[in-house]
């Protein structure tokens, strides 16, 4: 009898689980599904503005200013008579472009100079590691306004104050992960067998140490869009007439209880924008956590 019991609640734990794993699996799969769905639609959206753009996001019209959202202006038109939803197509591929290039190439830099502190340790991942607490004890927002100043508003300063910071969170994460992977078995027979150390890491070790990057990444973007709308709002960032998802906000900062599709709008689009990466990122993180792998 206790022998029965014991099998029956053994059984029931068992399937509990079991249970619990595919609900969790069939949200992840969910997320990533909405969340690529909304990436899928804004990055189509972006590439094919000046074809479904109804009108130049530059053109002004002072005979239609502060016209509400209507089918000849899904999202009105601002103080200067210009089409919002124009100018929110064209400033999704402003933010899309900065977004994922200062979010993948500091990630590459970093993944390569985490990956070669980690795996040589001694002299070469002291100097690096202190670098890299140099760089990420920085203020970070602080940083960028002064590149900015030195180099003059526009997205040039912030591509530089962006890149110069971020690579050092990825090669702390790539080095951290590096660590655990050198003490690996499969590392140890690769060594054995006398491969170089780029095979090494790159063929072996990579496949490994890119998987947390990557889900890190996801929030990263996040953070760099609504830096780059943080400048442009602060008028440091994209100068006007340029179409910009912070700058137009800012533009219509000023009328919001007259005007607010202006900011309300656009503001909408950043958050979908952000949302959608947020979900991809879970899902990545559900998929892809933690687990070691000897690639073929």
């Amino acid at each position: 009898m206790v022998a029965t019991a014991r099998h029956d609640r053994v059984a029931d734990v068992a399937g509990h689980l079991r249970r619990a794993i595919v609900v969790e699996r069939y949200w992840a799969a969910a997320a990533l599904s909405l969340g690529a769905g909304i990436l899928g639609v804004c990055a189509l959206a972006a590439i094919v503005a000046p074809w479904i753009a109804p009108h130049d996001p530059l053109s002004q019209d002072l005979l239609n200013t502060f016209k509400g959202p209507s089918a000849s202006h899904l999202m009105g038109t601002d103080q200067y008579g210009s089409d919002v939803f124009s100018r929110v197509l064209y400033g999704l591929r402003v933010d899309l472009i900065f977004g994922l290039v200062t979010t993948y190439v500091p990630m590459v830099v970093g993944m390569l100079v985490g990956m070669y502190a980690g795996y040589y340790r001694g002299l070469l991942d002291s100097v690096t590691m202190r670098l890299v607490d140099l760089t990420i004890a920085m203020p970070f927002i602080v940083l960028v306004l002064a590149i900015v100043a030195i180099v003059g508003p526009g997205l040039e300063g912030a591509y530089i104050g962006i890149m110069i910071v971020s690579w050092a969170l990825y090669a702390r994460l790539t080095r951290a992960e590096m660590l655990t992977l050198r003490e690996q078995n499969f590392i140890a027979a690769v060594k054995g067998l006398g491969y170089t150390t780029p095979r090494i890491l790159f063929r072996h070790a990579l496949p490994n140490v890119i998987r947390p990057n990557l889900v890190f990444s996801m929030a990263d973007i996040v953070l760099n869009i609504l830096v780059l709308a943080g400048l442009s709002f602060l008028g440091v960032g994209v100068q006007p007439p340029k179409a910009e998802l912070g700058a137009i906000i800012a533009g219509g900062q000023p009328y919001q209880l007259n005007a607010w599709w202006i900011t309300t709008l656009p503001g909408l689009a950043l958050v979908v924008l952000g949302i959608g990466f947020s979900l991809v990122g879970d899902a990545l993180a559900d998929r892809l956590g933690g687990r070691l792998e000897l690639p073929s």
